[in-house]
C-alpha cells in the first residue's frame, strides 16, 4: 500500500505523550472540559477536495497541504506566510492563523477576513478582493457564483454587491426580525437566508412577533442590572408568524410567498428549484400533524401547487429540503420517516411518488450526493447496527442497496467533487480505532489510509468500557454504555453514577471512540464510580415509533427504561444499590429530577443542569410536538410537571443552571425552588452568572468539579 510523505502525516501521529509511562496519567477537570488541546484526537484540519480534480488538501502547522489521490503524491503549496504578504500588500491585517479557505477550483480559494471576502490564486500568489462587509455585520451567507455576501445587523436584512451595501429591509420595530432563524431552529433550520442556485435571488425568513410577549432575563455585567427581553412562546400560547420574502437582485424589489392562513403555522425546508422558477416550502400546521408540500412561483410568489401530504395522528417532523437529481432537475429525494423509519423517496416534481428508494428497521442519517452520472445517491445510515453509521449508496433504478465503508463503527465521508473518491473520516469502539482517515474509491476500496491517530488516551489509566443491551416493556432494545472504575476490584461495592439525557434527537451510546462516552464520566470513573449511561424510549435514531413513545406523557416511559439499567445495576455484585446517584442537563436535568421523585427510595444524589421543570413553560414548537398544549393535554401536563412532585424528593439534590438560559427559562428552577421552600424539602442551587443553556469555556472545567464535589460529598 502506498504511504503518504511522512514528513506530512506521520509527525502528527507521534507527538502526544512521548515522556510518559503507560497508562498512568489521571485526568484533571480542565481535561474533561477539552481545554488541553492534548486530549483532542488528531485530525486533518481543513480537509476539502480542491475543484474537480483528484487532488486534495488539508492544513498542517499553517501550511496547505495538497495530495493527488492517483498518484498519492504530496506538496506543500502555500505558507501562511504566502497570504500575510499579500494582505499586506492590499492595507489589511496579517492573518495569525491560516483562514478558513473554500476552493473555487484547483488553483484557487476564498476566504473572509477582516470584514472582506478574498480570493488566492495558488499558482500566482495573487491575492484580490472580492467584496466587503459591515464590521457588525452577523448571519453571514455567500452565494458561490457572484461572490454577493448577505448578511444581518441587528433585525436587517442586507446584500453587499462588489462592495456596495444594499438594505433589502429596514424595519424598526424589534418585534420584526428578518434573514434569521425561525420557529426556534426546530425542524432543521439553521439559518435564515437561502440563495437559488444561480445567485439571482435570495429567499429570506421574516418573523413577527410582535404579538409575543415578552421575557425578562437579566444582565448584570451594568452597574445597574439590565432587564434585556427575549422572545419566548410557550406551549399553548402565542405564537410567532412567519413569512418567506424573495429579494430579486436584477431588479431590486422583494416579494412574498402566498403562504396562507392560519398565520400560526411552520414553514420549514426551504428548497430551490434548480432553473430557479420556483421555491419550495413544507407547511405544517401548528399541530405538527399536517405537512404539505407547496411549490410557489418565484417572481410572484404566488402558491402552484401542493406536491404531497403527510399526516400522522401524533406529530410530522420534516427535517431535509429537497434533494434535486443532477441526472434531471424534474426528479429530487425527499426524506420522510412516513413508513416508520428515516428513508429516501424518489418523486417528480409533479408531486407523484416513483418509489421508495430505502427501506426497513434502520434510518437514513445523511444524504451525501450523487454520482457523476446521477444514477446513485450516497448516505449514511444505521443499517448495520444502530450504533453504527455507515457509508451506502443506493440505485435509483432499482433501490439496491451497496456499503462502502469497512470497519464496525462510526463513518463519515467527504466525496470529491466528482464522486470518484472519498475520504472516509472513521472512529470505533469495537474495532479500538481513535480517529481514521482512509481515501477510498467509489466502489469501496480502500488505497490508502491519510492518518491513523493515536489514542490521547493511551496513557490515561482508564476504566473497561464495555456495550450491553437491556429490552424495554415492550421488548425494544435499550442500549447502554458502562464504564468501571479504573481501579477495579470485583470483591468492592462501587456508588453508581448514572448519566442520562434521554430526550429526542440526541444518541449517547455509539460505537464510536470511547463508546460515546466522553472524558468526563471517564474522570469520574477515575476517580472510584461505576459509570452507566442508556438511551431509552424516546431518544434518537431508532425510529418513529420508538422516539413517539413519549407521546403527551413526557417522563414516564423514559423514567421506566431508565428504571429497567438501575434493576440489571443492581444485579451486579460490585454494585452498592445504597449508593445510586443520577446526572443530566436540560432533558437529561429533567430526567434526573424525575428520577428521584418517582423513584425517590432508589436515589441517593443528584445533579440537574438546566431542567425543564414545567413543560408548560418550555418553547411552543417543541413542546407542543411532544405533549400538545397545555388546554388539550392537562393530564399530561400535570403528570410531568416536576412541580407537582417536589414534595416527593428524599435525595439530595443540586440543581445548576445558568443565570441568562433563553432555552430553559429561569422560571422553571425559580418556581421549582419557591414548591420545595412550600413543601418543606431541602434542595440546593447554583447559578453561572451570564451563562446561557450550557456552561462554555473554562467555567466548564468549574462545573465538572462543582458536580464531582456534590457527589463525592453525598454519594
Amino acid at each position: 500500500m502506498k504511504t503518504i510523505i511522512k514528513s506530512f502525516i506521520f509527525a502528527i501521529c507521534f507527538i502526544l505523550f512521548s515522556n510518559l509511562s503507560s497508562q498512568e496519567k489521571q485526568l484533571t477537570f480542565k481535561d474533561a472540559a477539552y481545554l488541553n488541546p492534548d486530549i483532542r484526537p488528531k485530525s486533518l484540519k481543513q480537509l476539502k477536495w480542491m475543484g474537480v480534480t483528484d487532488n486534495f488538501a488539508f492544513v498542517y502547522k499553517n501550511k496547505l497541504v495538497k495530495i493527488n489521490a492517483a498518484s498519492q503524491k504530496a506538496d506543500t503549496i502555500l505558507d501562511l506566510k504566502d497570504i500575510n504578504t499579500q494582505l499586506k500588500d492590499l492595507d489589511i491585517k496579517e492573518s495569525k492563523r491560516f483562514p478558513g479557505i473554500s476552493f473555487i477550483d484547483e488553483n484557487s480559494f476564498r476566504f473572509s477576513h477582516e470584514n472582506k471576502l478574498l480570493l488566492f490564486d495558488i499558482k500566482t500568489k495573487n491575492l484580490q478582493q472580492l467584496n466587503s462587509y459591515r464590521d457588525d455585520a452577523e448571519n453571514i451567507d455567500i452565494e458561490t457564483n457572484t461572490f454577493n455576501v448577505a448578511y444581518t445587523i441587528d433585525n436587517n436584512l442586507f446584500v453587499s454587491v462588489n462592495g456596495s451595501e444594499i438594505g433589502i429591509t429596514d424595519d424598526t420595530d424589534d418585534g420584526i426580525v428578518d434573514g434569521q432563524a425561525v420557529h426556534r431552529r426546530e425542524f432543521g433550520i439553521e439559518k435564515g437566508t437561502f440563495w437559488s442556485p444561480k445567485g439571482s435571488y435570495l429567499a429570506f425568513y421574516y418573523k413577527d412577533e410582535t404579538m409575543v410577549k415578552d421575557y425578562p432575563l437579566v444582565n448584570i455585567d451594568t452597574r445597574i442590572a439590565e432587564v434585556k427581553n427575549t422572545k419566548y412562546p410557550m406551549a399553548g400560547e402565542t405564537s410567532h408568524h412567519v413569512m418567506v420574502g424573495i429579494y430579486n437582485l436584477e431588479n431590486g424589489k422583494t416579494i412574498f410567498l402566498k403562504t396562507g392562513e392560519p398565520a400560526e403555522q411552520y414553514l420549514t425546508n426551504i428548497s430551490w428549484g434548480p432553473e430557479e422558477k420556483f421555491i419550495y416550502v413544507a407547511v405544517l400546521n401548528r399541530d405538527q400533524n399536517h405537512m404539505k408540500l407547496n411549490s410557489y412561483n418565484a417572481v410572484t410568489g404566488e402558491f402552484v401547487k401542493t406536491l404531497f401530504e403527510e399526516n400522522n395522528d401524533k406529530y410530522v417532523e420534516p427535517e431535509h429540503g429537497m434533494f434535486f437529481l443532477t441526472s434531471n432537475p424534474e426528479q429530487f429525494l425527499w426524506m420522510s420517516e412516513k413508513d416508520g423509519y428515516d428513508h429516501l423517496y424518489l418523486y417528480e416534481v409533479s408531486g407523484k411518488m416513483i418509489k421508495q428508494l430505502t427501506k426497513g428497521e434502520w434510518v437514513v442519517k445523511d444524504f451525501l450526493g450523487y454520482d457523476n452520472k446521477g444514477s446513485k445517491a450516497y448516505f449514511t445510515g444505521t443499517k448495520d447496527s444502530p450504533l453504527e453509521r455507515q457509508i451506502y449508496t443506493v440505485s435509483l433504478k432499482n433501490g439496491e442497496v451497496t456499503k462502502l465503508s469497512s470497519g464496525k463503527g462510526t463513518h463519515k465521508a467527504v466525496f470529491s467533487n466528482d464522486k470518484k473518491y472519498f475520504i472516509d473520516v472513521y472512529s470505533s469502539f469495537t474495532e479500538d480505532v481513535c480517529r481514521k482517515y482512509s481515501l477510498v474509491s467509489a466502489k469501496g476500496k480502500t488505497l490508502n489510509i491519510l492518518l491513523d491517530a493515536p489514542d490521547p488516551m493511551k496513557d490515561y489509566k482508564l476504566g473497561e468500557t464495555s456495550l450491553i443491551t437491556l429490552k424495554s416493556s415492550d421488548n425494544k432494545d435499550l442500549y447502554c454504555r458502562l464504564i468501571k472504575p479504573s481501579n477495579f476490584d470485583p470483591d468492592k461495592k462501587y456508588p453508581l453514577f448514572i448519566y442520562v439525557y434521554g430526550g429526542s434527537h440526541a444518541q449517547l451510546v455509539t460505537d464510536s471512540w470511547l463508546a460515546g462516552g466522553g472524558l468526563f464520566l471517564n474522570l469520574m470513573a477515575q476517580r472510584g464510580y461505576v459509570i452507566f449511561t442508556m438511551d431509552n424510549r424516546g431518544s434518537a435514531n431508532r425510529g418513529r415509533d420508538f422516539e413517539q413513545a413519549i407521546f403527551r406523557d413526557i417522563g414516564t416511559v423514559e423514567t421506566e427504561d431508565q428504571m429497567k439499567g438501575v434493576e440489571y445495576l443492581k444485579s451486579l455484585d460490585y454494585v452498592d444499590p445504597d449508593r445510586i446517584g443520577v446526572d443530566g442537563w436540560s432533558y437529561g436535568g429533567f430526567m434526573t429530577i424525575s428520577l428521584l421523585t418517582r423513584y425517590p427510595d432508589v436515589f441517593k444524589v443528584g445533579v440537574a443542569g438546566g431542567p425543564v421543570i414545567d413543560w408548560k413553560y418550555y418553547e411552543v414548537m417543541y413542546g407542543e410536538r411532544y405533549m400538545d398544549t397545555p388546554q388539550d393535554n392537562p393530564d399530561g401536563y400535570e403528570n410531568s410537571s416536576l412541580l407537582n412532585r417536589a414534595k416527593d424528593l428524599q435525595s439530595k439534590l443540586l440543581i445548576i443552571h445558568g443565570t441568562v438560559d433563553p432555552k430553559v427559562v429561569w422560571q422553571n428552577i425559580l418556581d421549582f425552588v419557591k414548591r420545595s421552600v412550600k413543601e418543606g424539602v431541602q434542595m440546593d442551587y447554583f447559578g453561572y452568572p451570564g451563562h446561557e443553556h450550557n456552561v462554555r469555556g473554562k467555567d466548564r472545567a468549574h462545573l465538572y468539579e462543582k458536580i464531582f464535589n456534590y457527589f463525592d460529598d453525598y454519594l
